[in-house]
């Protein structure tokens, strides 16, 4: 009788065994289908040879999310087949944590899938963003991949007035487009989203570089967003932003030299004049230049923080500008523009105007109307800047010290350790200031 008893609670407990790996099995079947993880080294952001971060890829619905283990390790130093770390003196150890922490993902989506709350994540990025709330909850919030709300705290980032401006803009027309914005996660910003955006935005904006503004805003969230590692979705790889050639924006030297020595009309004369003074200072910001205070005259140089980028830029003040910055010489500024305005906004729009209206002007009559043949009907205070770029062009002055007088930087990493000589900045703008005055070269 014993050992009929044994017998049966040993069979009994058999098929238990035999049922639990055949549950198991069926679940293991069913996470295939649902949701698969991977260790994989990101090198992408990273040089060559460069350590990298190891992260975890959770692969579900024919799409990837990744999220950052905190190990990171040259390629070197990882075997990407056997997920593993090698030629590493801690390979054991860091090993183990990595065997822990991705099995910490998997049991996580087992839980998961046993509760029936994985079948709420409809995206790889829904599915991770459902394991961070269950693994570390006090870390997390639901809003984190979510586009609108990265977009607007992106925007409420940017340093600049202006810019912060732009970025509400593209928020307001992609808020006009897609009604359910607000619950939109990055994965479905893609490039099917992007397309119908386009079709929507050219009903209203009829120039394509108009609606490249917007694209450009979005895809600047969309790397913020990979960089912090909220979302590995990249629709930009195949939607291409579509630009239109811009027209002509500068002055030929002869143009320049007649703006130059024309006799304006007296409310004319300043325009005409903050427009050479920014030319001689090397196609300087007219935002710059106007909200100076006096002591950015220092040595013979205007020296100032550009708005734009927050770099320092230093520029020689030839006789021709210091002649100019005399006659304006202001109070609380460097120039008296901005003595009695609140803004340079009002003055860059008269400026506008009055540029565009330089030129021969007759009136028909005793008191009659004006009659006006402008020189320049489309110039701006931007085209001071081109200008600058194409006359130093036109006199093979190398792009390279073109580049640097205007302030576009060059390669990011190489302009830590090498400073560009500045001397040749200062150079070429003596020859440019030459060649329009004295036409030499």
């Amino acid at each position: 009788m014993q050992r009929n008893s044994l017998k049966k609670k040993r069979c009994a407990a058999l098929f238990c065994t035999r049922l639990h790996i055949s549950a198991a099995l069926r679940l293991q079947k069913y996470l295939q289908k649902m949701a698969t993880t991977k260790l994989y080294l990101d090198t992408r952001a990273t040089a060559n040879g460069m350590p990298a971060p190891i992260k975890i890829s959770i692969c579900t619905h024919g799409r990837t999310s990744l999220h950052s283990l905190g190990i990171k390790v040259t390629p070197e130093q990882w075997d990407n087949r056997a997920e593993r770390i090698i030629k590493h003196p801690q390979k054991q150890y860091l090993n183990t944590i990595l065997a822990a922490k991705k099995n910490e993902w998997d049991m996580a989506i087992i839980e998961l899938a046993e509760s029936g709350e994985a079948k709420k994540a409809k995206s790889a990025t829904e599915l991770k963003a459902i394991i961070l709330r269950k693994l570390s909850p006090e870390d997390y919030t639901d809003n984190s991949t979510l586009f609108l709300n990265r977009f607007k705290s992106y925007a409420e980032s940017r340093a600049t007035p202006g810019t912060r401006s732009v970025y509400l803009q593209t928020i307001a027309r992609v808020k006009a487009y897609d009604g359910k914005l607000a619950s939109r996660t990055f994965e479905e910003i893609d490039f099917k989203w992007l397309s119908r955006f386009e079709a929507f935005l050219s009903k209203t904006s009829v120039s394509p570089n108009g609606r490249a503004v917007h694209f450009r805003n979005i895809r600047a969230v969309f790397n913020s967003a990979i960089d912090d590692e909220i979302t590995s979705c990249y629709p930009f790889r195949k939607f291409k932003i579509r630009y239109a050639p811009t027209r002509k924006r500068a002055l030929t030297a002869p143009q320049m030299r007649t703006l130059i020595n024309y006799p304006c009309e007296e409310y004319q004369e300043v325009y005409r004049d903050m427009f050479v003074l920014m030319f001689y200072l090397c196609g300087v910001n007219a935002v710059d230049l106007l909200n100076a205070k006096p002591d950015a005259l220092a040595n013979g140089r205007f020296e100032y923080i550009r708005a734009k980028t927050g770099k320092f830029y230093s520029i020689k003040v030839e006789p021709e500008a210091m002649a100019i910055i005399d006659k304006y010489r202001g109070r609380d500024y460097l120039l008296n523009i901005l003595d009695n305005r609140k803004n340079y906004k009002d003055f860059l729009h008269r400026m506008g105007s009055a540029l565009k209206q330089i030129g021969p002007c007759s009136r028909h009559g005793l008191g009659g109307k004006k009659a006006r043949q402008p020189m320049f009907p489309n110039i701006s205070q931007y085209w001071c800047r081109h200008t600058w770029a194409t006359i130093a062009a036109w006199l093979d002055i190398p792009k390279e010290t073109i580049a640097a007088g205007l302030g576009h930087g060059g390669n990011s990493v190489t302009d830590i350790y090498i400073r560009f000589d500045q001397k040749k900045v200062d150079n070429a703008n003596r020859r440019i200031i030459d060649f329009i005055l004295y036409e030499k070269q």
